[in-house]
């Protein structure tokens, strides 16, 4: 991973404004001027480099955008759409086609579960949902109208880590195409140096990482890129998740600080981990040797990032989970909110809230328990102090007890 750094690939990006700004200029246009007719007609044609028509094809902020992120994911190019969602529909809609078949991980976001599960069948494209550690299961799975593995690079909310070179090798064998979000992991992995074919993230979250606005970006080969973006077929350009430049404009400013901040949201949860699982709590952390993914992820990372800002603890019930996120709150040590990447803690139930579209069997069966609390450590300043003040809440609450401390 030492070759490719891409917090300098997007450091090395210059964009000036139209009048020699330091951030380039907001196109703040639906629509575009022509002074000929030919070159409107070039432009629609797409043979008019430079030039813009309509703000749902393309605009200005939404390409300084697109490149920057794609500069990140090592790509030679990406899209951004108006939300993590609007990236995932447009590329898994542009890959398959009435009749195809798709490989996912059973453990991934709920909204993009339960658009696999229940919309796309009224398409014709059925899912099979797999453990993505079980490689002999995911080829046994394979059908000749395979077209797609999917999967989350580190998977939500169980923080299972996905071996996407050996995904990677499994796809190339069968000439399928490898799908991985890897909203949870920006910077720590690189998906598209170990084999995916296309990368997907929410921007909503770390990399915006001020929670004041919704995302999303597929970065891929640039033909992949033209075919979603097709006037006439292309799934993007159709179904029509546009970004706005306003926030394209604001998105990319926060992310310039991405390296900064994803460091530090690391740091910190590998603070917590550590020390409540010293307490003796059930914590799920790829940073910890305790982690059953912990040597793969070490092995895929860069490992200047640290492991991510995310780490899950479980409350035994949904009644105590809540106890403690109300008193956390009210202890000013975060928000009881969905989401994450934001510079506060976000705590939430993962079975009542982000997982909430899967079936409560299936939640039982893949280990998310009603007790499961997902924790987006923030960027605090002074982590040894929301520490002791979270363990003071979890006595309150009885999730901490003197039975479960252990010297420290």
């Amino acid at each position: 991973m030492d070759t490719f750094n891409a917090a300098n690939e997007i450091q090395d990006l210059q964009y000036f404004g139209e009048f020699g700004g330091v951030n380039p200029s907001i196109s703040d246009s639906s629509t575009y001027t022509f002074l000929s007719a030919k070159t409107m007609f070039d432009t629609f044609e797409g043979n008019a480099d430079g030039c813009y028509l309509y703000s749902r094809h393309s605009s200005p902020m939404n390409l300084y955008l697109s490149q920057a992120l794609a500069k990140m994911e090592n790509t030679e190019a990406a899209n951004v759409t108006a939300s993590g969602m609007g990236a995932i529909t447009s590329v898994l809609m542009e890959v398959c086609k009435a009749g195809d078949h798709i490989i996912s991980s059973r453990t991934i976001y709920g909204g993009t579960y339960a658009f696999l599960k229940n919309f796309l069948p009224s398409f014709d494209i059925k899912t099979t949902f797999v453990d993505i550690s079980n490689f002999e299961f995911i080829e046994n799975s394979i059908q000749p109208n395979t077209k797609v593995i999917y999967c989350e690079t580190v998977s939500n909310p169980l923080l299972e880590v996905a071996d996407l070179k050996k995904l990677s090798e499994i796809c190339k064998k069968h000439n399928l195409q490898l799908i991985v979000d890897n909203t949870f992991s920006p910077l720590s992995v690189s998906p598209q140096l170990l084999g995916a074919d296309v990368v997907i993230h929410s921007l909503t979250k770390f990399i915006n990482g001020s929670s004041d606005t919704v995302g999303g970006v597929y970065c891929g080969t640039q033909e992949f890129i033209n075919d979603t973006k097709n006037v006439n077929t292309g799934a993007c350009m159709l179904l029509g998740p546009t970004m706005d430049s306003m926030r394209s404009a604001s998105i990319l400013k926060n992310l310039r600080t991405l390296h900064i901040r994803m460091k530090q949201h690391s740091y910190n949860a590998m603070y917590l981990a550590e020390r409540f699982e010293k307490d003796g709590l059930k914590v799920s952390y790829p940073g910890l040797p305790s982690h059953k993914d912990h040597e793969l992820m070490k092995s895929m990372m860069n490992k200047e990032y640290g492991f991510g800002g995310l780490l899950t603890l479980d409350a035994g019930t949904t009644e105590k989970a809540n106890e403690l996120m109300e008193l956390m709150q009210q202890e000013n040590l975060g928000y009881l909110a969905v989401s994450l990447g934001f510079y506060k803690t976000l705590f939430s139930c993962s079975g009542s809230s982000t997982s909430s579209e899967i079936p409560e069997e299936e939640r039982s069966a893949m280990g998310i328990s009603d007790g499961l609390i997902r924790f987006s450590i923030g960027l605090d300043h002074d982590i040894e102090r929301t520490y002791r003040k979270m363990k003071e809440c979890m006595k309150k609450t009885g999730v901490l007890n003197h039975e479960t401390i252990s010297i420290y």
